[in-house]
């Protein structure tokens, strides 16, 4: 399995980090996960294409891990392409409904295939996924991918969002602030560490960063490994981790 990080960044963008993406590929089968802005440019960045992509599956539905829905069906019906199925929580189609009422002309143009998904088991892209609800100002779920990886959405730290990943070869996080930032919705470090502690997982990376971690990673770092020794790195825009 390949993932490749295309945005790590939240809704407060830096010119290095975009929105939330990220795709995940095994043996022909492609998904993206969340389509956040700058996310439609990372794809070709990648090399993989907006061509190549028919599957979303969304976490949630706050702006910065949608903003480039729209976007992504116009570039796949001007390149010729004839359908996308995007998949999320309840209340995707009705998103995707209500995106298409604003921009009419778009109505029509793409086999649209939308199917909302609950916690527990299902397949998409040809990928068998778990879900977990998370904590987070609107409902949002996190994705297991058996026991290669899980992907947290946005959410509080806690302890069964920390046990449903436990043992999955890399865990995607976020991160969202550093400790002296006052926030709920999201971890800081120090929340993440206490819930991680204990925990056996391959290696974390660390995503959905505001521009209020820039500079001050190795502290992050540093008060994460107070209580959790693991392997934890901060993820890049246009990384790819390859799994086995």
């Amino acid at each position: 399995m390949r993932v490749t990080f295309l945005g790590t960044g939240s809704a407060m963008p830096t010119g290095e980090r975009f929105q939330t993406g990220v795709l995940v590929q095994e043996e022909g089968r492609t998904l993206l996960i969340d389509c956040g802005s700058g996310v439609l440019h990372r794809l070709q960045q990648s090399g993989v294409g907006y061509e190549n992509v028919s599957t979303v599956l969304l976490t949630h539905h706050h702006l910065d891990h949608v903003a480039d829905l729209l976007p992504l069906m116009k570039a796949r019906w001007l390149a010729g392409e004839d359908h996308l199925e995007i998949v999320g929580p309840q209340g995707t189609k009705s998103l995707v409904d209500e995106l298409l009422a604003v921009h009419e002309y778009m109505q029509g143009k793409l086999d649209l295939q939308l199917r909302e998904v609950h916690p527990g088991e299902f397949s998409v892209a040809g990928f068998d996924v778990s879900a977990y609800e998370t904590r987070h100002s609107l409902p949002c779920l996190a994705y297991r991918f058996g026991d290669l990886f899980t992907f947290s959405g946005d959410s509080e730290a806690f302890a069964g969002l920390a046990n449903f990943a436990e043992e999955s070869a890399i865990l995607a996080h976020d991160c969202s602030f550093p400790d002296d930032v006052d926030v709920s919705n999201h971890p800081t470090p120090d929340t993440l560490g206490r819930e991680l502690a204990g925990r056996e997982i391959g290696r974390v990376y660390l995503t959905h960063l505001y521009p209020h971690t820039d500079g001050r990673h190795e502290e992050m770092l540093e008060s994460i490994g107070t209580h959790y020794d693991g392997d934890v790195r901060f993820a890049e825009d246009l990384q790819t981790v390859s799994i086995e």
